[in-house]
């Protein structure tokens, strides 16, 4: 049975409007407009217990809300969601014990006190049996390397150490799911890579259940063999990450560099080369796209060999970020 369930969900939030026109502030302050947004529309979707799912899409597409729902925090207008057995929002207490959550722009940690006076506080919060606390937070100390900011106040700390503490903090009472939302925004390359490792080791050792939603695709190849996409409230695709490039990104790029002063518009007799589907020239550089469904990409350099001077080759996916894009131009206009 799927640990997480979520049937045909709908939310809706008013929007209050400023009248237009001469006079708007006078009558705006005696009546507005009220407009009625759709945020999740018929949302569907289940997870199983040890998955570790990415749920991505522009700004302001419903992800967040879909979170704060599957963590008790919204009450969803339609729909059913039921978590480990639990309606999040009816059984509050009872949820949040077996849940983690991260937000990437919000604090769980006590600004002021220093993160071990906030871990303890937790500690007493979730009632967590002192041997098993002990042992949780020396495990969660060395894995995320937080030893010596432990005696530090969170707002002295930078925030790729607060995010280490807050994914710590997240995790003390040993919950079954862990919901994390943007956690690596403004994080340098350094600190991301160690989060994803820490929550690869994670989800593998502990079996910990994890819902990422990001703008980072990085970390959605870096972690996610599923991926959700949402736009405008409406589910656009649940699959694999790869069948997601296949369907939206089947090209491949060739970027070659020419030798010396070559250019493609020095090339008298021009460059035609078999199975590629464009061919672009910035100066000395020679973008080929091609499909390796149909060619294998040794057999383009190959060719393009035979066919121009090359000095250095890449061979590129279309960005990720280009796919959902796509995706998104194409299933919500």
């Amino acid at each position: 049975m799927p640990q997480i369930v979520l049937k045909g969900i709908c939310k809706y939030f008013k929007v209050r409007e400023r009248p237009e026109g001469r006079f708007s502030v006078i009558r705006g302050a005696f009546a507005r407009n009220t407009r009625l947004i759709k945020a999740l529309d018929d949302i569907s979707f289940s997870i199983d217990q040890g998955e570790l799912a990415g749920y991505i899409g522009p700004n302001g597409a419903g992800k967040s809300t879909t979170v704060k729902i599957m963590s008790g925090i919204l009450t969803p207008d339609k729909g059913e969601c039921v978590i480990m057995g639990r309606i999040p929002w009816k059984q509050r207490i009872a949820h949040v014990a077996r849940i983690g959550v991260v937000f990437g722009q919000r604090s769980q940690l006590w600004w002021d006190v220093p993160v071990s006076d906030s871990f303890d506080l937790l500690k007493d919060m979730y009632s967590i049996p002192a041997g098993d606390y002990a042992k949780r937070h020396k495990e969660l100390v060395e894995a995320l390397d937080i030893g010596s900011l432990l005696k530090t106040p969170v707002r002295q700390l930078s925030l790729g150490q607060r995010m280490r503490c807050e994914l710590a903090a997240a995790l003390l009472h040993s919950p079954d799911i862990l919901f994390l939302d943007e956690p690596t925004i403004g994080l340098d390359a350094v600190s991301k890579l160690a989060l994803r490792e820490f929550l690869k080791r994670e989800n593998k050792e502990h079996g910990v259940t994890m819902i990422l939603t990001t703008h980072d695709m990085d970390d959605i190849e870096s972690l996610c063999s599923r991926v959700m996409v949402i736009g405008r409230g409406k589910l656009l695709y649940d699959g694999c990450l790869s069948e997601l490039k296949r369907q939206y990104a089947p090209l491949h790029c060739i970027s070659a560099t020419l030798e010396g002063d070559a250019t493609l518009d020095s090339m008298t007799h021009g460059v035609e080369v078999e199975g590629a589907v464009d061919i672009r020239a910035e100066g000395n550089v020679i973008k080929l796209f091609f499909d390796p469904s149909v060619t294998p990409a040794h057999v383009m350099v190959q060719r393009l060999a035979g066919r121009l001077p090359l000095k250095d080759i890449v061979i590129e996916e279309q960005d990720i970020d280009e796919i959902i894009a796509a995706m998104y131009r194409e299933m919500c206009l």
